[in-house]
């Protein structure tokens, strides 16, 4: 208990899914978060709730990632709050168009890259520089996606965003070593998310699914929240640049029968 105590998290995205859990496995390790979303107030506001019942501050922020100067509004108001940020987890983003590239708009691809991989970089910009200004040391977790490896037709937007986000990770794991700021990946698969919803709502989409997974099951968000806890946490310090596959064993999968 209290991996975090006394730590500030920032996690986009916090309003539902992995970000929500994710906070609220935080707090029961001693954090106070920064709880952001885009359109679900309402489910921050369920989040910030969870938040204070293990005894933590939390501050809801409406942020559209995809902003530069949203983002920046949002650091700045974080830190007039808390005074410091330690730990960023960029978890917000949109999924796949399902759009093959000859027919796909300019408009589809800019909207996903802006905001998975333009939206990491700017929150993580605006962390680095922060950190930087308090000495070194620091967080970050990319909520990533097993999609930085594995491909498939129709969510060329979706996995060249987080091929970007794979690559950006590892580069910022380089530059930030010296100063003690971790930088890793947490790569989902099939997890049962608002991003899955119909997987979610109807147990014959979903078993059909999970018959490509080797374990059988799709994830559940509070699984995710516990190995980005353990990348929070003192326990990773010497871990950077690395990109941990959550995905009962599907990226294995790829290529069997072949």
């Amino acid at each position: 208990m209290d991996k975090l105590k006394d730590k500030v998290a920032l996690i986009t995205g916090s309003d539902s899914g992995i970000g929500q859990a994710t906070a609220i496995a935080f707090a029961k390790e001693g954090a106070h978060l920064v709880i952001c979303y885009y359109t679900d107030k309402e489910g921050a506001e369920k989040t910030l709730e969870a938040v204070q019942e293990e005894g933590r501050r939390g501050l809801i922020l409406q942020v559209d990632i995809s902003d530069e100067q949203k983002v920046a509004q949002l650091f700045a108001q974080a830190l007039q709050e808390f005074g410091a940020i330690d730990i960023l987890v960029n978890n917000a983003a949109v999924n796949g168009s399902g759009i093959n590239v000859a027919d796909m708009d300019t408009e589809v691809f800019d909207r996903t890259i802006k905001t998975n991989l333009y939206g990491t970089f700017f929150c993580s910009r605006a962390f680095i520089r922060h950190r930087k200004q308090q000495g070194g040391q620091g967080k970050i977790i990319n909520i990533s996606s097993v999609h930085e490896e594995i491909v498939s037709a129709g969510t060329a937007d979706y996995c060249a965003s987080k091929a970007g986000v794979r690559n950006l990770t590892r580069t910022l794991a380089l530059e930030l070593a010296e100063d003690g700021i971790n930088v890793n990946n947490v790569c989902p698969g099939m997890i049962l998310t608002p991003m899955n919803q119909e997987a979610v709502d109807d147990k014959k989409t979903r078993r059909e699914s999970e018959q490509n997974i080797p374990m059988k099951r799709a994830g559940k968000p509070e699984e995710i929240a516990k190995v980005a806890l353990f990348l929070a946490s003192p326990d990773s310090d010497y871990v950077t640049g690395s990109s941990y596959f959550m995905d009962g064993g599907l990226s294995q999968n790829i290529g069997q029968g072949a």
